[in-house]
Parts: C-alpha cells; structure tokens; sequence
C-alpha cells in the first residue's frame, strides 16, 4: 500500500491527484462478478466534532453474506471542495481497509473513478494507493452528460465527458427506478463493474456493499460522537 499524501492547499491536491492518475491501470477486465470477495466502504461524518468514520464490510460475492467488517475514526484533515474529496475520505477508509482481517477483493466506493473532472475520483484514488480493484458507485452523477436509461432493470447509457469520452454508466438496477452511476477505478474495466453492481443489487437500487458499509459507518459515527462527548479522542475499531 502507498503512503496517502497529506497535501497542504487545493494546489497541492490537484497536482497529487495529477500525479497518482499516471498510475492508475485501465487495461484490466477485473475479477469476474459474483465470484471471490467483494468490499463495500463508505463515510460519515460529525462536521461540528471534526469526526470523520469509514467503514469496510467484505462479502462474498456470491452468496451476499457479510465474511467480515471494521471501521475506523479518525479527524477531518482536509476542507470540502468539489473534486477533492477523495483526500478528507481516504486516510480513514485506508484505516478501514487495514483493519479487515480478510483480503477485500475488489473494492466499491460509494463515489466516482473515471466520472470525475480530473478523471481521478475517490474509486481511483483508493486503487491506486491500494493496488486493489476498485469501482465508483455514485448515487448521482458529477458533471457529466447522459441519456436516460431504459426503464428496465440492466439497462444503461454512457456518461459522456465534453470530448466524448465514456467514463461511466448510468445503470438501471431496478425496473422503473432512477439509475445509479457506474465509472472504473483502478484495475477493472466497464462492463465488469456494471456486472458487478447488477449482481450487489438483487433487491434494492444501490448495491448491498453501500447499503451495509452506510448503515455500519453510521452506527460507528454514533458511538464515536458519544465517546468523544463523554471522553475524549475517538479511535480506530475492528469489526467481526
């Protein structure tokens, strides 16, 4: 795993994310969908503490049930700003991450990859300071272009950037329900992680990956803002 660089102004994170997208690998298919394990992580935050929790909860990928969990409390670092928030997020998903006690197969974010301005979103930065294969998957689109999907479950429409590029999907997951937004991190290719959301989604729009991280990272938050008010310093937990 490489070492997170901490920047110091939005100057500095833009020329790390110029730096780090040279190395993120697109020429790899990925693992095949609905086999080995597959890694869910997502963040909440206390803004008025300062508290930032990630969470990473690993599941097989066949069978969806959970095979282990951790999370992680750490301090908001960084300010938000549009574009850059993969560097106030990834030092306590990374904390996550290295407290599971299984390999996290490839990894889904709650988040963007290739769909980002500077084509390096969240997905992109945790791959390649990981060397995992990781996929964004966004609940809403950043700033790109597309088309309505059909209203069928599986259907999709590229997300177009100005000069045409496709760097992403909107993927229907459920009939007649609004699409989620698929884009390549590192180490995957398209079709593969629109393969794998379809097969993280049986039941519901977002894949079971987020669904668990979200309600596991949002349950840390609430014991950490309660020891933090009544202690002191939050700190990093494992999960089972």
């Amino acid at each position: 795993m490489m070492t997170f660089p901490t920047p110091a102004d939005e100057a500095e994170a833009r020329a790390i994310q110029d730096e780090l997208r040279e190395l993120v690998v697109l020429d790899e298919a990925g693992p095949e969908a609905g086999t080995g394990l597959v890694t869910g992580v997502d963040v909440a935050y206390d803004d008025d503490r300062d508290i930032v929790v990630a969470a990473a909860v690993v599941l097989d990928a066949a069978t969806l049930a959970v095979v282990d969990e951790a999370t992680a409390v750490g301090r908001v670092a960084f300010p938000y700003v549009p574009g850059l928030l993969a560097f106030r997020e990834i030092p306590t998903v990374l904390a996550a991450l290295d407290a599971l006690t299984s390999d996290p197969g490839l990894v889904v974010c709650d988040g963007y990859g290739r769909a980002h301005p500077r084509r390096f979103g969240l997905a992109s930065h945790l791959g390649v300071l990981t060397g995992l294969p990781v996929i964004g998957v966004a609940k809403n689109p950043f700033t790109f272009s597309y088309e309505q999907p059909g209203t069928r479950r599986g259907e999709f429409t590229q997300l177009l950037a100005d000069d045409g590029e496709e760097v992403g999907r909107a993927l229907r997951t459920r009939d007649g329900v609004k699409p989620v937004f698929v884009s390549v991190g590192h180490r995957t290719g398209l079709d593969t992680a629109c393969a794998h959301t379809l097969r993280l989604a049986p039941d519901f729009r977002l894949p079971e990956t987020t669904r668990r991280a979200d309600t596991l990272c949002r349950r840390a938050l609430r014991e950490a803002v309660e020891a933090t008010d009544g202690a002191g310093d939050p700190e990093a937990t494992r999960g089972n």
